[in-house]
């Protein structure tokens, strides 16, 4: 008699009372306080039932909320003659299953006989590592006196099952897609490197086992000691220290293998095309962290490979794709049924804008550099970056990306472009005293250097800090910022990995407007910013950069009309005649170089920088705490080009044979 009753909805997100018409909620609760309203004469028969809290409808909803809430016992008290293993069994359910949630949509009578009462409802349960899974299942009431009670039966679980049976799941990944490089090759292929480690059981001394790691592979022998002196350990439980590709596993074998206690085993990885190379932009593979897990969600499991750095982590989901898995009913009697199958998606390939030729001259200007380090080189047309590269290459920080630094004399092609759209030129004359004096405030020249009275163009070369000052005193209080706006500073882009661009906070007084002109104060850079800057320098155009071929071009800004043609004259000279002329021999080679001051040391320690721009290409050099950037930066830039060069003739052999 309760075929006509209307549906009622529920949601398990917001915890109300479903809405049913007066007739249809009278009918299903049984309710006399509305039967003047809700019974038809052609139905004088309706029992009178008292309007109680134990209606049908309340207490569906109750065991529903309590079951999205994952509190057992509540649902428990809602049922009647709960089974003993009421608890087992929905703990086991959970646990077979992966359920780390559920909710419920909606909730409708299915039938009704006056003694019992089957109400229907959707479910859906967030299966860890495979995703949501949607079950149409039942619950079963009875009338006892005046009230209704709900009798739990393993139907209430998945309409197929039955007392005894059990669910249980597959899961699997597909081959997780490569990265390419701007030309399409793979820079990541799956591979096999060596793992280091140790039997403690095997080990006869331990500072010995520590000394040898330390000197061949680098393993921090603190790290080792506390490893082997762990009191959990066992014997002869492996404990890996460090993972070594091929060719350097048998670098190294000689002198690791005599050595009592240390063991070797053979893994898969996922190799890039030179150890170290492009390290922190690709990024490293591993098993899924804690914190990972977090961010990654309910796709993922402990146990999965997922990217854990780099490219391999900001493009894990377009890699990784979707898991493939099955759940299925598993009968007491034997057998299995399928209950849903989840099609998984394989990886796909993600194209950077990488230049294999170009990030392998870039690791070789790095190769044997002990300090902190970096080198980027962007393309002048476009800001698509063709190779990034940070060292220390344990190191965590991608300096070349995230550190921020005083760009130093780098900065005064941006005051030089300021000046130029002032009116300016090359040959103009300028002054470059010893010292001046800003906002109570003196500056000096690096190294006591007076050139007394010059042209733009020398003072330029030789990077004369007291000339530029001088010259941006003469602006308009808003032309520096200007300038340094059309070369993107404080201009929002998306790189593909983390980077914070550029700052030039606008300048608080003289002295620090003066400190900004030569690239101090608070001015702030990247090594991938002066990369595009000086790229803009050389094309007239700044171009937000980007590492994905295929993401949509940045934020880009056109420079002062006329001053890209001088400023190229200005950083020929520096080549050619100035700072940087241990790298005139270099066919093409444009640019600046810096030496950034910072810390509270006197004298203040520097950061070595070079800018430089060749046949299309802008790129950055920089060397923390470094010392001077035209005796550190620039052999490091010479070298990066030399080996470019090097590259392009084998690569032209090659393709002639």
């Amino acid at each position: 008699m309760f075929a006509s009753a209307r549906r009622a909805r529920y949601t398990g997100r917001v915890h109300r009372r479903a809405v049913i018409s007066w007739v249809g909620l009278c009918l299903l609760l049984l309710l006399p306080a509305c039967a003047p309203r809700a019974v038809r004469p052609s139905v004088p028969s309706v029992p009178a039932v008292p309007a109680v809290p134990g209606g049908a409808e309340d207490l569906a909803r109750r065991y529903l909320d309590a079951w999205a809430r994952n509190d057992v016992a509540a649902q428990r008290r809602v049922l009647v003659d709960a089974p003993a293993d009421f608890d087992a069994q929905h703990a086991r359910w959970r646990q077979d299953l992966g359920v780390v949630a559920s909710r419920f949509e909606r909730l409708e009578l299915e039938s009704e006989d006056g003694a019992t009462a089957v109400m229907k409802f959707h479910g859906v349960h967030t299966l860890r590592g495979l995703g949501e899974w949607e079950v149409e299942s039942r619950l079963r009431f009875e009338r006892r006196g005046q009230r209704w009670s709900l009798r739990w039966t393993p139907e209430v679980l998945h309409p197929a099952l039955r007392s005894g049976d059990r669910f249980g799941r597959t899961r699997s990944w597909g081959p997780r897609a490569a990265l390419l490089d701007a030309k399409g090759h793979p820079l990541t292929v799956p591979g096999e490197v060596i793992r280091v480690g140790v039997l403690p059981g095997r080990v006869k001394d331990r500072a010995a086992v520590a000394s040898v790691l330390q000197a061949q592979l680098g393993v921090d022998p603190v790290k080792v000691l506390a490893a082997l002196n762990v009191a959990s350990i066992q014997p002869e439980q492996f404990v890996a220290f460090i993972d070594v590709r091929p060719e350097r596993y048998q670098q190294v074998r000689s002198a690791l293998a005599p050595v009592p206690g240390i063991f070797f085993r053979k893994k898969l990885a996922r190799l890039t095309p030179a150890e170290g190379f492009a390290a922190h932009t690709l990024g490293r593979v591993g098993e899924v962290t804690a914190e990972a897990l977090q961010v990654l969600g309910p796709l993922y499991q402990a146990g999965d490979v997922v990217g854990l750095s780099g490219l391999e982590r900001a493009q894990e989901r377009t890699l990784a794709g979707r898991p493939s898995g099955e759940v299925r009913l598993l009968r007491r009697s034997g057998g299995s049924e399928l209950l849903q199958r989840f099609d998984g998606e394989p990886g796909r390939d993600v194209r950077t804008t990488l230049r294999m030729d170009v990030q392998a001259a870039a690791e070789a200007a790095l190769m044997d550099v002990t300090r902190p380090a970096a080198l980027v080189a962007v393309d002048t047309a476009t800001g698509e970056v063709l190779a990034v590269a940070s060292r220390p290459l344990g190191e965590a920080p991608h300096r070349a990306l995230s550190g921020r630094y005083p760009p130093g004399s780098t900065f005064k092609v941006v005051t030089a472009e300021a000046v130029l759209a002032n009116g300016l030129k090359p040959d103009s004359r300028v002054d470059c005293p010893l010292e001046v004096t800003a906002g109570r405030q003196r500056f000096r020249n690096f190294e006591s250097e007076v050139l007394g009275t010059t042209t733009l163009r020398r003072a330029f070369a030789l990077s004369c800090n007291t000339t530029f000052i001088q010259l941006a005193a003469k602006l308009d209080r808003r032309a520096l910022e200007d300038a340094a706006r059309r070369f993107g500073f404080g201009v929002g882009y998306d790189v593909g990995l983390p980077s914070p661009g550029a700052a030039f906070p606008e300048p608080r007084d003289d002295a620090e407007r003066a400190a900004d002109a030569m690239g101090q104060g608070r001015v702030l850079v990247t090594p991938l910013h002066m990369a595009t800057v000086v790229a803009a320098a050389s094309s007239g155009v700044w171009h937000a950069p980007r590492l994905l071929a295929d993401a949509e071009a940045g934020p880009e800004a056109r420079l002062s009309p006329g001053t890209p043609e001088p400023l190229r004259d200005l950083m020929r000279a520096v080549v050619k005649e100035g700072t940087a002329k241990s790298a005139a021999s270099v066919a093409g080679l444009m640019g600046k170089t810096g030496t950034a001051e910072f810390g509270l040391t006197v004298p203040p320690e520097t950061h070595a920088w070079f800018i430089g721009v060749r046949g299309g290409m802008g790129f950055a050099v920089l060397v923390e705490g470094g010392g001077v950037g035209g005796r550190v930066a620039v052999p490091l830039a010479v070298r990066f080009l030399q080996a470019l060069d090097a590259a392009t003739v084998l690569s032209f052999k090659d393709d002639a044979s």
